[in-house]
C-alpha cells in the first residue's frame, strides 16, 4: 500500500481542491491510501471525511503558500502520517516541511498566472527556478500553458509531468426537470441559454461578456452567471447600468451546476489571463454542452476548435457576440458541437484518467527513488 499526504492551504473550496476530490473519488483504493492536511476549519474538511479518508488539520497557512509558522505543525503531521510521498497544492511550507522530512514531494501548479517582470527580469528569476526546481520531484502542472511557464523560467523540463484535469460526469436532469427550472428562472422554451461557472475575477472576463449580452438584446440569448468573487459587485452594477436584469441571472455560488448545466446550450469562459484545464468546462462537456471559450492559456488543448466547441480571442466581445449568434440560429451546429464534448470527455477528461495518471507519477517517483514502487 502506498500511502500519500496531500497538502493544501485553501480555506475554501476552490480549484485544487475541487482536484483533490476529484482524485479521491476516483483513487486506486487497493493500492493507495490517502490523507489530506489542510488549515483548520477548512471547508474542504467534510467533502474530504465524506471520501473517507483521514484529515488533518493545523493551525497555520490559511490560504498562503508560504507560512514559516506552518513548517512545525507541518512535519509533526508528516511524522504521524509517515506517507510514502508528499503531494502538495500551491504550498510552499509543505514542500518544504516534507523535502526537510526527507520524503518525496509531488506539487501541482493550478493555475496558469503569467510570472511578473520583477520575477522572469531580474534575479528573483533564479530564486523562483530554485524554489521550483530543488523542492519538488515532481511538478504537476494541468496544462501545457502552465508546463511553458515553467520552461521559460528555466525549470527542467524532465521535471514536469503535464496532465488536465478530469472530473466525474454530471448527470443532466430529466426534461421535466429542466423545463421546470427554466421556468423557474423565467426562461422560455425557445431561449438560447449560455452559462458561465466560475469565481468572479477580473480575469475571467465577466464585463467582456456582459458587453456581448447589451449587443445581444434582439437575439433570443439569455446569460446565467454562477459563482462569487472578489470581482462581484463590480459585474453586478456592470449589469445594473446595462439594463441587462431581463436577460443575465446572477445566482451565486452553488453546490451543484447540475441544473443549469442541464438547461445550458452553451457554457462561456471568457478568461484573458489565467487559464488552465477549467473544470466547469469539463463538467460541462461530460454531458454535451460544447465550449465558447478564449483562446487563452490553456483552453485550446481543453477545447478542440470547430470540434467540441468555438474559440474566440480574449477581450473580443464583438467576436463572442457572432459566436453566440451563430450557435442561436443554428441549433444543430450547437448539437453537433456538444456531442464533440461529450465524446472528448470520454476520450481524455473522466475522472477515472485523471486518477490513473496522478498515481503514475507516483510510481515513477518511488521508482525512481528506491528502485520499485
Amino acid at each position: 500500500m502506498i500511502r500519500v499526504l496531500n497538502i493544501l492551504s485553501d480555506t475554501n473550496i476552490g480549484g485544487a481542491g475541487r482536484a483533490v476530490l476529484n482524485y479521491l473519488e476516483f483513487m486506486d483504493r487497493e493500492r493507495f491510501e490517502a490523507a489530506v492536511c489542510v488549515p483548520r476549519g477548512s471547508l474542504l474538511i467534510e467533502p474530504l471525511e465524506k471520501q473517507g479518508v483521514r484529515v488533518l488539520q493545523v493551525d497555520a497557512m490559511e490560504d498562503r503558500s508560504m507560512d514559516l509558522k506552518a513548517l512545525g505543525p507541518l512535519r509533526r503531521v508528516i511524522r504521524s502520517c509517515d506517507p510514502d510521498i508528499v503531494h502538495t497544492h500551491g504550498s510552499l511550507s509543505g514542500r518544504l516541511a516534507a523535502s526537510m522530512e526527507k520524503k518525496p514531494v509531488v506539487f501541482t501548479r493550478h493555475s496558469a498566472f503569467p510570472f511578473p517582470d520583477r520575477v522572469t527580469k531580474t534575479p528573483l528569476r533564479h530564486l523562483y527556478r530554485a524554489l521550483y526546481t530543488h523542492w519538488a520531484d515532481r511538478i504537476i502542472v494541468i496544462s501545457p500553458a502552465g508546463a511553458k511557464l515553467l520552461t521559460d523560467l528555466g525549470v527542467p523540463e524532465d521535471r514536469l509531468e503535464v496532465m488536465m484535469n478530469g472530473v466525474k460526469p454530471l448527470t443532466r436532469l430529466p426534461l421535466e426537470e429542466r423545463a421546470a427550472f427554466r421556468r423557474e428562472l423565467d426562461i422560455g422554451p425557445d431561449d438560447f441559454v449560455a452559462v458561465m461557472v466560475s469565481r468572479i475575477e477580473e480575469y475571467k472576463g465577466h464585463l467582456d461578456v456582459l458587453d456581448a449580452m447589451d449587443r445581444l438584446r434582439d437575439s433570443k440569448v439569455r446569460l446565467i452567471v454562477a459563482g462569487t468573487g472578489s470581482f462581484e459587485g463590480q459585474v453586478r452594477q456592470r449589469a445594473e447600468e446595462l439594463n441587462l436584469g431581463d436577460r443575465v441571472i446572477f445566482t451565486g455560488f452553488l453546490e451543484d451546476v447540475t441544473p443549469i448545466m442541464s438547461v445550458a446550450d452553451a457554457q462561456i469562459n471568457a478568461s484573458y489571463l489565467s487559464e488552465t484545464s477549467s473544470l466547469a468546462l469539463i463538467e460541462g462537456m461530460s454531458i454535451g454542452v460544447p465550449a465558447v471559450a478564449t483562446n487563452c492559456c490553456g483552453n485550446p488543448w481543453l477545447v478542440k476548435d470547430g470540434v467540441s466547441g468555438l474559440l474566440f480571442p480574449p477581450r473580443d466581445s464583438a467576436a463572442l457576440v457572432e459566436i453566440l449568434r451563430r450557435l442561436c440560429a443554428e441549433r444543430g451546429e450547437t448539437e453537433r458541437l456538444g456531442i464533440g464534448a461529450r465524446k472528448e470527455y470520454l476520450e481524455s477528461f473522466t475522472g477515472e484518467r485523471y486518477a490513473a495518471r496522478i498515481e503514475e507519477v507516483y510510481k515513477k517517483i518511488l521508482e525512481e527513488r528506491y528502485g520499485e514502487e
